[in-house]
């Protein structure tokens, strides 16, 4: 494998398959894994046994095996498009599956904690401030990733202030539209009046920083981290358990998870069951605390 041939796969991940930024990075972060595991051997001569041995040192390394399933998607999809132009004479990877691990749940915050955050206290500047809670309140409302709310332009505010929805454009270049709740329309139009003054002439993000340009992904988790000390929260908050409060809450209250799953954008159903069981995991604490017998019949199975 050359720099050249890297190079192609990532830029066509980038530019004909529609991969963020983040995604390719993680790509060329994986790619860059097995040239080191490889040391001296061209990747062009591994075989099916050096990946299985490659996976077992990973895997001893503490590993889990839902990062081995990940890394293991990034060499196969390498060597597959290696493959069609000739480079090797098979997949390496194909048939491997990594080890299995316990699927961990999402963290995600309680609606009381959910908002304390959003009700927290807030910045000195006034601007700032409703800029902050104009983009958690869209965050826990609609389900969105950080990616897709940091890419959000200013034209969207019509469509969320007249409809009450947002379009966004998710993994792989798929859009989708999504409710947005009262509260973030509210929050929104007061964002809307600062981010005037605030805003540069030509600047087409929603969302900008003191210096009129769009925020960064990194500026944001900084700013929701800050506010989670702010309310006083006493667990580490990011984007991504915004939107896993968003799904789990909505499907306690709903019960739809085929609604849920359009909201997130998820390809698959198996991508949203997860929320069932942070849906059990709730029922299950009720129970415990509240059955009269339940404390009695834990006694006896221990």
């Amino acid at each position: 494998m050359t720099s050249a041939e890297v190079g192609a796969y990532l830029a066509e991940l980038a530019e004909q398959r529609r991969q963020s930024p983040h995604t390719v990075a993680g790509y060329r972060h994986d790619l860059d894994k097995l040239q080191a595991l490889a040391g001296e051997t061209a990747l062009a001569e591994l075989q099916v046994h050096h990946i299985r041995r490659f996976v077992a040192q990973l895997h001893a390394g503490g590993l889990s095996g839902r990062s081995l399933g990940r890394l293991l998607s990034a060499w196969r999809g390498f060597f597959a498009w290696l493959g069609r132009r000739g480079g090797v004479a098979a997949n390496p990877c194909e048939g491997i599956r990594p080890p299995k691990s316990p699927r961990r749940l999402p963290d995600a915050l309680s609606a009381d904690e959910a908002a304390r955050l959003l009700e927290g206290g807030e910045d000195d500047d006034p601007a700032l401030a409703a800029r902050d809670r104009a983009m958690f309140e869209l965050f826990y409302s609609s389900g969105l990733r950080l990616a897709e709310l940091a890419a959000l332009d200013r034209d969207a505010l019509e469509t969320v202030l007249q409809d009450g929805e947002v379009r966004v454009t998710g993994k792989r270049g798929k859009t989708r539209i999504v409710p947005v709740g009262s509260k973030a329309q509210a929050a929104l139009a007061a964002w809307s009046r600062e981010r005037q003054a605030l805003a540069l002439p030509d600047e087409a993000a929603l969302f900008v920083g003191r210096r009129g340009k769009r925020l960064s992904l990194r500026m944001i988790q900084e700013r929701l981290r800050r506010q989670a000390l702010l309310a006083g929260l006493p667990t580490h908050v990011h984007p991504h358990m915004l939107r896993h409060s968003f799904a789990s809450h909505v499907l306690q209250s709903s019960g739809d998870l085929r609604a849920v799953q359009e909201m997130l954008g998820h390809a698959s159903i198996s991508s949203t069951q997860v929320y069932t069981h942070l849906d059990f995991q709730h029922l299950a604490k009720v129970y415990d605390t509240a059955h009269p017998r339940a404390k009695r019949g834990k006694a006896l199975s221990d």
